[in-house]
């Protein structure tokens, strides 16, 4: 017996269900939901050259011409695209934008050839709309903001508690000038969509109180959502107070260790020492301003130094030179700024392991 058209949206998210994406790839690329894949019925010019005849000649023209631009031997490839996926993902659905006319020939086609495969109901204007709604709806509910200098291992305890919500996790890029990955940061609305989502799965667990990371309203070329955000600068605030040491050793993790790692595993030995070396000096290049040129000088040959020293013997020592003043001077300062306006709000203090087992127990 075929499977029913779904319109059970939170079964799908919390399932990481499986989802073919019709849609163009200019419309995929611009915000699709974490387990989708696209096998768009039409390419960008062919949904263009439809899209311009239905609005000039209406409907039944433009659905004439959508045959003829995906002709029989286009069609067989993409069938052949869509059965690959069906087989591979008994258990998934399709969606265009609407659920419309896009998703009805992409499952009439299918079922020429033998395949009864389910839609999502409103396709992906409806999904969308409902992961919106989830983050407004979270924006609502109690929360805690784990605050404290850079290096004080913050995303790492929300990843920890049960209860946590990785904002920086959700936008793939951990908010300061060394905050990109080897991979890119997501959309806007990619990150909209996979932080719902992790809020979606924390609610079924049971959470009804949460635990954020202390964020400015950017995370990189992300925006926090405005409703998170407003909240967020209501919500108490846990500060950790890790030793200065405590916070450089997490930061040569992060972002020497694990990021030379990373671009040698992505790029080659090679080119990957390049790129690393040049993520370090576009974090030091991003805020040469606030250093001042001739303090941002300085520290970069301490950089430079430590990357050469690190490539020919694996030495991480020398990294101290650049991140120990960058701390003092720059980012704990600039947050000890930002904490004089949530000073009200403080409601507890403590090294890591003291404000983990407090909002644990909270």
């Amino acid at each position: 017996m075929p499977r029913q058209n779904c319109e059970d949206f939170r079964q799908l998210f919390v399932n990481d269900t499986p989802l073919m994406d019709m849609r163009a790839p200019i419309e995929f690329t611009q915000g699709a939901f974490p387990t989708s894949m696209n096998h768009p019925l039409m390419e960008d010019e062919e949904r263009k050259a439809v899209g311009t005849c239905y609005k000039e000649h209406g409907q039944d023209a433009a659905i004439a011409l959508g045959h003829q631009l995906v002709n029989s031997d286009i069609k067989a490839a993409r069938l052949a695209q869509w059965k690959a996926f069906v087989e591979a993902n008994p258990n998934g659905y399709l969606y265009c934008f609407r659920g419309g006319l896009r998703s009805r020939i992409t499952q009439q086609w299918l079922k020429e050839a033998g395949i009864d495969y389910p839609m999502v109901v409103g396709g992906y204007k409806a999904l969308r709309r409902f992961l919106i709604d989830t983050i407004d709806t979270v924006a609502q509910q109690p929360m805690t903001i784990v605050g404290g200098n850079t290096g004080s291992g913050k995303t790492i305890m929300v990843n920890e508690l049960a209860n946590g919500i990785d904002l920086e996790g959700a936008a793939n890029h951990r908010g300061s000038s060394f905050g990109r990955y080897v991979t890119a940061q997501r959309t806007q609305i990619d990150f909209e969509n996979v932080l719902a989502v992790e809020m979606l799965k924390k609610q079924v667990q049971g959470c009804t109180h949460f635990v954020f990371e202390d964020e400015g309203r950017a995370i990189g070329s992300a925006s926090v959502p405005i409703s998170i955000h407003a909240a967020m600068g209501n919500a108490d605030v846990a500060i950790v107070d890790d030793p200065l040491d405590t916070r450089i050793e997490r930061l040569v993790d992060d972002y020497v260790v694990r990021m030379q790692r990373d671009y040698i595993a992505q790029y080659g030995e090679q080119q990957g020492w390049e790129l690393f070396t040049e993520y370090l000096e576009r974090g030091m290049f991003g805020i040469r301003k606030r250093l001042g040129m001739k303090r941002y000088e300085e520290l970069l040959v301490a950089q430079q130094q430590a990357i050469a020293n690190q490539k020919s013997n694996g030495s991480l020592t020398e990294h101290d030179n650049w991140l120990r003043p960058l701390l003092i001077e720059y980012y704990d300062p600039m947050y000890t700024y930002q904490l004089t306006k949530k000073a009200d709000r403080i409601v507890f203090r403590g090294n890591y392991q003291e404000v983990k087992s407090w909002l644990a127990d909270k």
